[in-house]
């Protein structure tokens, strides 16, 4: 889908503070849809003469019924379709009439609204929702089309969006939340039953009806700022347990504040669950901390171990297990350090690659390099992928810079690992420019466990696939999955 500037840019060039202007609209107007109880299109020139137009923004009420449920954006009209949007257009001013709506085989309330910048007029907004024959709207009704209207009004002059505005979260109230009006003293004009259930659990139990915030005990809210900046300003305000966010929206007529609108939302049980969640956060940094800590420990009970024995297989296979104990507890440092099961693999390279060059013996010290970026992981993944590398470095050190035409050639053994993220797979080159593979080598047929580790690790708990083959030295490639899923584990069942 086309975003806003795309749309401009490719078929109806503006000037970027025009584009800047209407983004600044499409990022605020959910309010105006959900006061309006209607849907609202934005439309701009096609071909810049005022006769037809393109859709470059919609959006959808969530207190009412919608009117399109197709998708409009990139849609062009006629002034021959949409009169009325040619005649805000061209007079300037708000044009109101009804409208077939083909899809839906009814007639439509439309409401076309100019939107100006430095006194132009830069694009159309219409208000479009279905007829209501019949039926009386209640005051909460009446009150939000009020507000609506009010706010229309700022966008004919020019006055909506802001200049700046700050940039809301998900958390940030919206008119089903809760909604209340002030006037220009700041006073409570209307408050819905939303509203005053939020200052119930405030513990604001007095009316509400011509009071301010600051008397009804809210000395701390956005209103002040509001009022006196002529910006929106949001505050999220805690009595005891209980948390509310209110955001307060001066409305503005002829560069005066005359009123405000005020959304409010209780938040407690969202702070309650973001407290859990920190609470579980930290635990579960403190268990990998811990575990980093014990396999630590057993590192240095092996190392201690080995080094009681003398020079032969027993040591080599104490110092050997010592590693790989050492490159799982790199793993699970990163994990202690973040609030996230995912690992960027970047933090683990360094750590491997100095395992690899400590082993080296000073007659051919060998050089351990990488490319690519690995990327981030979960850490079912980087815990058996780091394990693997670790093993093919560790079999480079020991085979591949040991004959003595290499060890006498004066030449640098280097090792180097390039990764290629490709969407889900991460593709691994591990190539040392050593003296190469025996002859007649099969990775699957080697009795080396180093490597049946590094086997079982790629094709069973990271669902890929190994290749090694000569060229200069040893190559060899993995291709690993890099997500991991709850649903890779059942396939595994």
């Amino acid at each position: 889908m086309a975003t806003l500037s795309e749309l401009l840019r490719d078929r109806s060039p503006v000037p970027d503070k025009v584009v800047d202007h209407l983004q600044r609209l499409i990022g605020s107007w959910s309010i105006l849809s959900d006061l309006s109880f209607s849907d609202l299109l934005l439309f701009v020139p096609a071909h810049g003469d005022g006769r037809r137009f393109l859709v470059v923004g919609q959006v959808r009420p969530t207190t009412s019924q919608t009117l399109h449920l197709e998708d409009l954006l990139g849609l062009e009209v006629g002034e021959e379709v949409r009169p009325l949007l040619s005649r805000a257009w061209s007079l300037g001013s708000v044009v109101e009439g009804e409208m077939p709506v083909a899809a839906r085989g009814e007639t439509a309330r439309v409401v076309c609204i100019p939107v100006r910048l430095d006194g132009e007029v830069v694009a159309v907004m219409t208000r479009e929702a279905p007829l209501v024959v019949g039926r009386r709207p209640g005051e909460l009704e009446r009150v939000y089309v009020s507000v609506f209207d009010r706010m229309a009004r700022m966008v004919t002059a020019g006055e909506f969006p802001f200049p700046v505005d700050e940039p809301l979260s998900s958390e940030a109230p919206r008119v089903g939340d809760g909604v209340m009006t002030l006037d220009g003293s700041a006073r409570v004009e209307f408050a819905s039953p939303n509203a005053v259930n939020a200052m119930h659990r405030l513990g604001i139990y007095r009316g509400v009806l011509g009071a301010s915030l600051d008397e009804l005990g809210l000395e701390d809210s956005p209103v002040p700022a509001a009022f006196a900046e002529r910006v929106p300003h949001s505050e999220e305000l805690e009595l005891g347990e209980v948390a509310v966010f209110i955001r307060c929206i001066p409305l503005i007529d002829q560069s005066r504040v005359v009123g405000a609108l005020v959304l409010v939302r209780d938040v407690t049980d969202i702070r309650r669950r973001d407290r859990l969640l920190l609470g579980k956060d930290v635990a579960i940094r403190e268990v990998h901390h811990r575990v980093k800590n014990n396999l630590q420990t057993i590192s240095s009970l092996l190392r201690l171990q080995a080094r009681r024995l003398p020079r032969g297989d027993a040591r080599h296979a104490l110092e050997e297990a010592e590693r790989r104990v050492r490159s799982i507890a790199v793993v699970h440092e990163i994990l202690s350090r973040d609030t996230t099961d995912e690992v960027d693999f970047n933090e683990i390279l360094p750590s491997l690659a100095r395992m690899a060059e400590d082993l080296s013996s000073t007659a051919a010290p060998v050089h351990v390099t990488w490319s690519g970026e690995p990327g981030e992981m979960g850490a079912q993944v980087a815990t058996p992928l780091a394990v693997a590398l670790n093993e093919l470095l560790q079999n480079a050190v020991e085979h591949a810079f040991v004959a003595p035409d290499y060890l006498g050639g004066g030449r640098r053994a280097e090792v180097h690992l390039a990764f290629d993220r490709r969407g889900d797979d991460l593709h691994v080159e591990v190539r040392d420019n050593g003296i190469g593979l025996p002859e007649g080598f099969c990775v699957d047929e080697t009795p080396s466990l180093g490597l049946s580790i590094v086997r079982g690790l790629v094709n069973s708990q990271l669902g890929g696939h190994i290749r090694m083959h000569e060229d200069n030295g040893t190559v060899v490639n993995l291709v690993v999955r890099a997500s991991h899923s709850d649903r890779d584990d059942l396939a595994r069942i």
